[in-house]
C-alpha cells in the first residue's frame, strides 16, 4: 500500500496538469482557503499567479505590511483602484475600500462608515457594511480584524484593520488573479 500523502500529491499533480497557469493558481488558492492552509510560496518558484509572501533571497523572511503598502501601485482616486480590482462580492468590495484607506491613504485603522462613504461615492454602496466586514473576519485566515469597539450597543462604533492576508489578497485582485 502506498503513502497516502504521496498519493494525494500525485492526484493533485494529475488534476492540474492540463490546466493553464492561471487556472492552476485559482485551484490551489481555493484548496488552500478551503482547508485553512496559509501558503508561503518562494518568489522564484512561483507559477500560475501564486501569491508570493516570502523573499527569493533564501532568507524565508515574511514580507511586512509596510512593504506591501510600499509596493502598492499609485492610485490617485479610489475609483481607479476599484476598477482595477474588479471586486464582485460585497465582502470583496468592502476589502478593496479598506485597502484604499489603509495601504494607499495610510490610515492604520478605520471605521466602517469611511468605507461605505467611499463605496457610495462610486455608486457601489453595500447593503450592510457590518455583514461584509464580518464575512472578511470569518475567512481563514482573517482578512480584516476588529481592533476596538466603543460602546455597548450592537451598533457601537468599531475600529478595524486589514490583516497581512487581506492586503495580499487585494494585491492578487489587482494583478488580475481574481477571487
Amino acid at each position: 500500500m502506498g503513502d497516502p500523502e504521496i498519493d494525494a500529491m500525485s492526484t493533485v499533480a494529475t488534476a492540474l496538469a492540463d490546466l493553464e497557469d492561471d487556472a492552476q493558481g485559482r485551484v490551489l488558492r481555493w484548496a488552500a482557503e478551503r482547508y485553512g492552509v496559509v501558503m508561503n510560496v518562494p518568489t522564484g518558484g512561483r507559477r500560475g499567479g501564486g501569491i508570493a509572501t516570502e523573499y527569493d533571497d533564501g532568507s524565508d523572511q515574511e514580507i511586512t505590511d509596510e512593504e506591501i503598502a510600499d509596493e502598492a501601485p499609485v492610485y490617485e482616486h479610489f475609483a481607479e483602484l476599484f476598477a482595477k480590482a474588479q471586486p464582485r462580492s460585497e465582502p470583496d468590495k468592502a476589502l478593496v475600500a479598506a485597502y484604499w484607506l489603509q495601504a494607499i491613504q495610510g490610515q492604520s485603522a478605520w471605521q466602517s462608515a469611511a468605507l461605505q462613504k467611499e463605496l457610495k461615492n462610486l455608486g457601489h454602496a453595500i447593503g450592510n457594511i457590518t455583514d461584509a466586514l464580518t464575512s472578511n473576519m470569518r475567512k481563514k485566515p482573517q482578512r480584516i480584524i476588529q481592533l476596538q469597539k466603543s460602546g455597548n450597543a450592537k451598533q457601537a462604533r468599531k475600529t478595524y484593520k486589514v490583516t497581512h492576508e487581506g492586503l495580499v489578497y487585494v494585491q492578487g485582485m489587482l494583478r488580475g488573479e481574481g477571487a
